[in-house]
């Protein structure tokens, strides 16, 4: 996907979250995230586009400091909430459109661009917690199948490379993952220092297939396996569910 198809995918991600927390109320709990109300989703995901934004409309080489970073989290009462997401959503967008595509700050994950890499991961962050809130309002809704595939391109090329990470097992196991309505495959083997990845299918000790909107549910710990073929030792997916946590930053 091109950075102006993320930015296009967070505008509508952004839009759908905010429709369903309003549709949901402050305080519905949301079942995707144990321990969370409508209002808690929209204050780490207002702060987050904040402080994604800052990063690029500031061309920051270093991650702010825990104190700066709180401040992007500041966020108002319930009367004010679902207004001051929209304000930080709709800058984050103008930010990423008006960006220059050369301009270089700190990012995370391994990218094309520094602009390349904030469009997808803000893409991906409002996608999921989209989802989020849909789950709280009771009306899930699918993802495009591109999107969904990049996601999971995301997860297994970005963050589970990386050394840090609960997600390990010994002996080691092995997942593979394949979409059917796009052309993404990837197999995972966890050992007991880390991760070893590869792009494509190949022998696992658990093979999941379908649609990737699924997988991406999956894989993120939003859904289970309904509607995808699980093949061999689901063991595995046990352990992914344990284990499998995602941090940012």
């Amino acid at each position: 996907m091109k950075i102006s198809d993320h930015v296009v995918a967070l505008q509508d991600a952004g839009s759908r979250l905010v429709e369903a927390a309003a549709r949901a109320g402050l305080d519905a709990p949301v079942p995707t995230c144990p321990g969370w109300r409508v209002r808690d989703l929209l204050g780490h995901v207002g702060g987050v586009h904040r402080w994604a934004a800052a990063h690029v409309a500031t061309a920051r080489a270093e991650p702010f400091a825990d104190d700066e970073k709180a401040a992007f989290f500041s966020a108002p009462d319930d009367d004010g909430l679902l207004d001051w997401f929209r304000a930080g959503h709709g800058a984050l967008v103008r930010t990423l459109e008006d960006a220059d595509p050369g301009v270089t700050c700190w990012t995370f994950l391994r990218a094309p661009s520094p602009l390349a890499f904030w469009a997808r991961r803000q893409a991906h962050e409002t996608a999921i917690h989209r989802i989020d809130a849909e789950s709280a309002a009771g009306d899930v809704t699918s993802l495009d199948p591109a999107l969904a595939a990049d996601g999971v391109d995301e997860l297994f090329g970005g963050f589970l490379p990386r050394r840090r990470g609960r997600l390990v097992s010994d002996p080691p196991v092995s997942l593979a993952v394949q979409a059917t309505d796009h052309p993404t495959a990837w197999t995972i083997r966890v050992e007991p220092d880390g991760r070893t990845i590869t792009q494509g299918l190949h022998e696992a000790d658990c093979v999941v297939t379908g649609p990737a909107t699924g997988l991406y549910l999956l894989l993120w710990n939003r859904a289970g396996v309904e509607g995808l073929d699980v093949r061999g030792d689901r063991s595995v997916l046990a352990l992914w569910r344990e284990k499998a946590t995602i941090t940012w930053g």
